[in-house]
């Protein structure tokens, strides 16, 4: 059983979250005086960004030991722009702490958070800060936290060792039907409740809520306490979930894989693992080693440093271990705290380590026995492009963005091959201002953005087949493809209905590697392809002349040729938003919200202020920010998510203002050979020289 633990803490930006972890460092013995955000001097704060701002930018750790345990404490970023960095830290949590500031309430951010928690398994327990303020009522957010996140939320009383509060310990046996008989017996003992405590927090089927005032120490040392003896049981298990799809509202893994191996038998097949891979607790050290990496930063050397959570198995310096596409070693393994690290003689389960190298490595990789690959939800909705000095070689920016590319996979750097220009993905303006500060300070270079635009996505209304084929000269590959429209969040999907008498299975998975490898476009507007079954009809290779680059041109070829002949539809972004406003700006803010054609839960009326949550395109309802604060003074909170995406209400002007030509960017033509050369078959033209039977969509 692994005595590793490792806690995050999450909270809304402002709720206190950095204060109560600088708190909980001081009490477990790793600082000799706790930190404070505003005296920019906060332990898990270190980077000047951080610093300079007042806000967690970056996900960090600290280590420190406790009741023979050794745990993991981690700081996210609460900032809604930082969302992706604080979900790939969550991906490792065992157990994690929502802070809700009790001045304030459940926020907006805060549902977004406990969704993910919910999403990603993780047992969580509630802090309600600030209950020195004047303005907290604690008994209302305890309210608020039963009727808008769970009913088994369960105050503590403070709780920290020995006998449980009568509330509490009748609360765990509602919950627990051996428990209950007791109960009602009046047989309670104190060990069976502490158990079956743990069993329910690990289980979320109990949500233990505490108070206090982060700042003024209040409350702190219950809360550590109570952590150590939730955790000490081993009762809390490592990260075990399947991570849905990119900003899906269904969840849907977004990839599919079958093969025909047999005449009308589809079975299960490929050569990758799911992207969407289970992560199984096994903290035993005689399993083989598996890892997840979370996190990759660069020191002040540039080198590239690769953060991971042991899943399973020992690994020490200088072993081998399994990658997907081959094997890898590290020279050296290390146990982070803060900004500073020891090199560490093994990596043990259950622990957050880091090594040097890895270059192939990214966040969501699995490394290590069984390989593959986790997708996180957390999605930008905005794009913008990148402005420099012409002075400036568009390499040395271009490798710049990648850096940081590889720190947060989101951003989605990528270059306009009409313009040459550089766009990434972007969740806000201070997301660009943190970017605009790193490219100059890192890297020397001055860079501004244009305005942020809508990352709107493609699908396809109608099933079509496309064929790709490519024949120049002492080369060959040809792919016919069906595209069938997917369900709402489903993303790319990949299934053969080829026989391996016809196409041998190498070639399959390899066509299955290019159906991946890249964001396809749709052929409206070049935005990515989504919600589309790609299934594999039929293919065609030669002896001699088929290199694995020959297929890879014919499947892209297929794909966009497939597209030409499909009827597309135009998704748009849509948010799933919240606000709070004082009772006076009810018609204003309600007015707003229809012309912007939002669909609107019924409000909740609180005193003077009122609360309405509902759905929106973002197109519309990312412009609002403003408008909304002068429609509340400035008093009103507004806080919005992507949510899924759906069918454009404004397409005809969105496609026309692109000015998109498919023909002028990737192919739906192919290349056919005749007298010793290769000649191009327009997309319209290519099924009357197929050399497979085509068939109907």
């Amino acid at each position: 059983m692994s005595n590793n633990h490792v806690i995050g803490i999450l909270a809304h930006v402002d709720a206190g979250k950095t204060t109560l972890s600088e708190q909980v460092l001081f009490h477990a013995g790793v600082l000799r005086a706790p930190g404070r955000v505003d005296h920019r001097d906060a332990f898990l704060d270190a980077h000047p960004l951080e610093r300079q701002r007042g806000i967690t930018i970056f996900s960090d750790q600290a280590v420190f030991e406790r009741n023979g345990h050794r745990f993991f404490w981690v700081d996210t970023p609460g900032h809604a722009d930082f969302a992706a960095e604080m979900e790939r830290a969550l991906s490792v949590l065992d157990l994690a702490v929502l802070v809700i500031n009790g001045a304030e309430g459940i926020q907006g951010h805060t549902e977004t958070l406990w969704a993910l928690l919910a999403a990603y398994g993780v047992p969580t327990v509630l802090f309600i800060n600030k209950t020195d303020r004047p303005a907290c009522d604690a008994a209302g957010v305890l309210a608020q936290l039963k009727g808008r996140l769970s009913v088994d939320a369960v105050d503590m009383g403070g709780w920290h060792g020995g006998d449980l509060p009568t509330g509490v310990a009748e609360a765990v046996a509602e919950r627990d039907e051996a428990l209950l008989d007791r109960w009602l017996a009046d047989a309670y003992e104190p060990a069976a409740w502490l158990e079956g405590l743990r069993r329910q927090v690990a289980d979320r089927q109990l949500f233990p809520v505490y108070r206090g005032s982060a700042l003024n120490d209040v409350g702190v040392a219950e809360l550590l306490d109570a952590l150590c003896l939730l955790c000490s049981g081993g009762n809390i298990p490592p990260q075990n979930t399947v991570l849905p799809s990119l900003g899906r509202k269904d969840g849907v893994a977004t990839d599919s894989r079958r093969y025909n191996i047999e005449p009308g038998i589809p079975r299960s097949g490929g050569n990758l693992p799911p992207q969407n891979t289970v992560l199984p607790p096994q903290p035993d050290e005689a399993a083989p080693f598996r890892a997840l990496c979370y996190k990759v930063r660069h020191d002040a050397q540039g080198g590239r440093v690769c953060f991971f959570k042991v899943l399973s198995g020992v690994l020490k310096p200088r072993e081998e271990f399994p990658l997907a596409d081959g094997t890898d070693r590290v020279n050296e393994l290390r146990l982070y705290n803060g900004s500073k690290f020891t090199p560490i003689p093994q990596a043990e389960a259950g622990m957050l380590c880091a090594a040097p190298g890895l270059s192939g490595v990214r966040p969501g990789d699995v490394i290590g026995h069984g390989g593959g690959h986790n997708r996180f939800h957390t999605e930008p909705m905005m794009a913008a492009s990148a402005l420099w000095d012409p002075a400036v070689p568009v390499g040395r920016v271009l490798a710049a963005l990648r850096r940081l590319e590889e720190e947060d996979p989101a951003l989605a750097v990528s270059v306009d091959e009409r313009t040459g220009g550089i766009d990434l993905r972007v969740m806000g303006r201070i997301q660009l201002e943190v970017i605009r500060q790193l490219m100059r300070e890192n890297f020397g270079i001055e860079i501004d953005f244009g305005p942020m635009r809508v990352l709107y996505m493609e699908t396809i209304a109608t099933p079509a087949v496309g064929v790709g084929h490519y024949e120049p000269l002492r080369h060959y590959a040809e792919v016919q493809l069906r595209l069938v429209p997917g369900p709402q969040g489903s993303g790319i999907r990949f299934e053969s209905l080829c026989h391996v008498d016809e196409l041998a299975l190498n070639w399959q998975r390899l066509i299955e590697t290019h159906v991946f490898e890249k964001a396809h476009k749709g052929v409206l507007t070049g935005a990515p392809l989504a919600d589309v079954t790609v299934q594999l009809l039929h293919g065609r290779a030669h002896l001699k002349h088929t290199e694995g680059g020959d297929f890879r041109q014919s499947t892209y070829r297929a794909i966009r040729n497939g597209l030409m002949f499909a009827k597309g539809v135009l998704l748009e972004p849509v948010c799933r938003f919240t606000l709070r406003a004082p009772a006076d700006s009810y018609g204003r803010v309600m007015g707003d919200l229809a012309r912007m054609h939002a669909e609107t839960e019924p409000p909740v009326l609180d005193g003077d202020r009122f609360t309405v949550a509902g759905e929106a395109a973002v197109a519309v309802f990312s412009r609002y920010n403003d408008d909304f604060l002068a429609a509340t003074h400035g008093r009103g909170q507004l806080q919005y998510r992507l949510d899924h995406y759906a069918p454009c209400r404004d397409a005809e002007a969105v496609i026309g203002a692109a000015h998109y030509n498919p023909l002028a960017d990737d192919t739906p033509d192919s290349v056919f050979c005749a007298h010793g050369a290769g000649y191009t078959v327009p997309w319209d033209q290519v099924k009357a020289h197929a050399h497979c039977p085509v068939e109907e969509a």
